[in-house]
Order: structure tokens, then C-alpha cells, then sequence
């Protein structure tokens, strides 16, 4: 079953950079870009996650935007509310914030900072309660790949969540695909390929949620102009999470507009 009727999401993962005035005149070519040659809200939405530290300063920033930019967060504490966890950013924290997007299970999460299922499921779970949108990502290793198990091993990232997620919470998940040996390698699986495991996470979504077939399903891993158009003509292919080439407000302007275009 085809998503090709969702409307498209690119985030732009800025992971732990740039520094302040960098991260300003980056917001500020953004708005001007889109000022210029808007981007309709309804053709693509847009966000951004920033350094935990730079959220509210980028969300201040983005407010007087011509269109909606969200601000996303990079992570989440496994722990709710407030209380005695130094260095700890709970659900709650970002919602009160007005944050209302997040991004879990990213594999620099899971294997530089050894997130597991059990870890992810709380992250989870607390992020949903506090109502956040979650942007789940998923993907294999190479290894993974060339020994004929990556689809099991998405598929298996993905139903391991399911025993968080409420049926009506589904609606707050967005999933980002983005196969390991691709991110920041300048590697990109071919469109024929990611197609084929965005079809196949359809397909295993609409077995676990009647929600499977409107839930945006993101491409990442070195997603960058030159070939977005390409992505973004896949069927299955409703966005893209983008790392390197969202440190370039032009690159990640075109890369939107990729999307917008094509969808």
C-alpha cells in the first residue's frame, strides 16, 4: 500500500552543531529563502532539531518565519517530570517548552550512548504521554545488510515499540528509515532500495496499526540535493531526516522543495 498521499516531513538533524552565530545565520537564510519562494505549509511541513541548548532560541527565531518551521528535540530523558536527574531533559520539560516533536532511537543514540529496547521503549512511551510527536528512527548496519537481514532488523526496531504505543498513539508516530552505513558516509541507498524498505515498512505498519498507510515513513542517510528528487519520487518515500546537508539552509531549502514539488 502506496503513502504517497502523506504529505512530506524534512527535519534537519543538526545533531551537536554549529555554534550560536553559525545556528543564527543559518535560521536566518532559511526564513529568507522561504521568504522568497515559499514552501506551502500543505505541500511539505518543516522542522529542525537543534542542541538541546539552542531549542528555545531556535523556536524564538523560527516564530517569525512566514511558515511553521517546528523545532524538534535530539533526544529525551528516559525519566518524566522533574526531580533530582542532573543533565536530564524529561517530555514534560519539552512540552512545557512548547516543543511538541522528538527524535528517538537514532543510531548514534543506540550505538555511541548504547541505547537499547528497554530505554527506547521508555523514551517512548514518556514522549507520547506528554503528547510529542515521535520521530522514530530505524536501520541496519551494513553487515546487517550484506547478510540478507535488514528487512527483519527494521521491521523488528519497529515492533518492538508497538508494546508502548497506544492504537491511538499512533498517529504521533513518524518513522524515519536511515540504513547506518549511509549516515554522514556520503553513501545513499539507491531510490530502487530505499523504495523497497519504505514499501515494506508499510506494509509491516498496516499490519500493526490501522493508522499504518498515513503515517509519514522518512528516508535518511545523506540525503542531499542531488538526489532528492529522486527520493522523493519514490511512492513509499514521504520526506527525508537530514543530517550534513541541513547545516546549509540552500541544500536543505532544495531538498524540501524536492519533496514539496514531487508529492
Amino acid at each position: 500500500m502506496s503513502g504517497s498521499a502523506v504529505t512530506p516531513w524534512v527535519v534537519g538533524n543538526w545533531k551537536m552543531n554549529p555554534m550560536q552565530a553559525e545556528a543564527k545565520e543559518l535560521v536566518s537564510g532559511l526564513k529568507e529563502l522561504l521568504k522568497n519562494n515559499p514552501i506551502k505549509e500543505e505541500d511539505c511541513y518543516l522542522g529542525v532539531a537543534p542542541t538541546m541548548l539552542a531549542l528555545s532560541a531556535i523556536q524564538a527565531d523560527f516564530s517569525s518565519a512566514t511558515r511553521v518551521i517546528y523545532t524538534v528535540a535530539q533526544n529525551v530523558s528516559i525519566i518524566e517530570g522533574t526531580g533530582a536527574y542532573t543533565g536530564e531533559v524529561s517530555a514534560q520539560l519539552l512540552q512545557d517548552q512548547q516543543i511538541k516533536f522528538v527524535l528517538i532511537g537514532h543510531s548514534e543514540r543506540r550505538e555511541i550512548f548504547s541505547e537499547n529496547t528497554p530505554i527506547l521503549n521508555q523514551k517512548v512511551k514518556h514522549a507520547l504521554a506528554a503528547d510529542l510527536t515521535v520521530i522514530y528512527c530505524v536501520g541496519e548496519s551494513l553487515q546487517q545488510r550484506e547478510n540478507g537481514q535488514a528487512e527483519q532488523v527494521v521491521l523488528q526496531q519497529i515492533c518492538d515499540i508497538a508494546s508502548v504505543v497506544q492504537a491511538e498513539q499512533w498517529q504521533k508516530i513518524v518513522i524515519a528509515y536511515e540504513p547506518i552505513w549511509a549516515i554522514g558516509t556520503g553513501k545513499t541507498a539507491s531510490p530502487e532500495d530505499a523504495q523497497a524498505m519504505h514499501a515494506k515498512i508499510r506494509e509491516g505498519l498496516t499490519q500493526i496499526t490501522p493508522f499504518g498507510a498515513q503515517i509519514a515513513i522518512l528516508y535518511g542517510g545523506s540525503v542531499k540535493p542531488e538526489n532528492a528528487v529522486e527520493l522523493a519520487a519514490c511512492p513509499d518515500i514521504n520526506g527525508a531526516l537530514v543530517g550534513g546537508a541541513s547545516l546549509n539552509a540552500e541544500s536543505f531549502y532544495k531538498i524540501a522543495q524536492a519533496f514539496a514539488h514531487t508529492k
